[in-house]
């Protein structure tokens, strides 16, 4: 990665992520981010602990100029995880204005996420510069990890095997 523009960072920075907080700072910068529920065989979900706050969290990340949206989720996984993935559905949109992420730099972004689901086609596991462990959790693993609302939902909406892609 390069050190380029917003998004693109080369050593991870603390992050603190805000929602609905009426102390969260003001957004200076909108990112359009993919992130993907990757399964295995086993119907375990891929999670990868963040090492900018901790916390464990669906792979993905900023969409490059280069990258088409799908592109850019198969792209982060691949750079967060070293699994090669092949995209098989959406889980939906996330563009919640009240989802708020700060970063140590000053960058303070609103997201734009699109959540797919996944299957892995090679690769090995491969920890980032960006994580510290990777880890496929059954489903009822879940609720006893540390992670962000937001993750929560995602895999929520996931796991509730829609009908329909959650649009918000």
């Amino acid at each position: 990665m390069t050190a380029d523009g917003p998004g693109n960072r080369t050593q991870p920075e603390t992050r603190t992520e805000y929602y609905d907080d009426p102390h969260a700072p003001e957004p200076n910068s909108m990112v359009v981010a993919a992130s993907a529920v990757v399964t295995d065989g086993q119907g375990r979900i891929l999670l990868q602990r963040r090492r900018d706050s901790g916390l464990w969290a669906l792979p993905g990340g900023g969409m490059e100029l280069g990258d088409s949206l799908p592109g850019a989720a198969v792209r982060e996984v691949k750079e967060e995880t070293g699994f090669d993935v092949e995209i098989t559905g959406l889980v939906g949109t996330y563009t919640d204005p009240r989802h708020v992420i700060a970063y140590g730099d000053g960058e303070v972004r609103r997201q734009f996420n699109v959540c797919f689901t996944a299957r892995i086609t090679g690769g090995e596991p491969a920890v980032s510069e960006e994580s510290t462990e990777l880890r496929f959790v059954r489903p009822d693993e879940l609720d006893a990890l540390p992670m962000h609302h937001t993750q929560r939902l995602r895999l929520r909406h996931f796991l509730e095997r829609r009908s329909a892609p959650y649009l918000g």
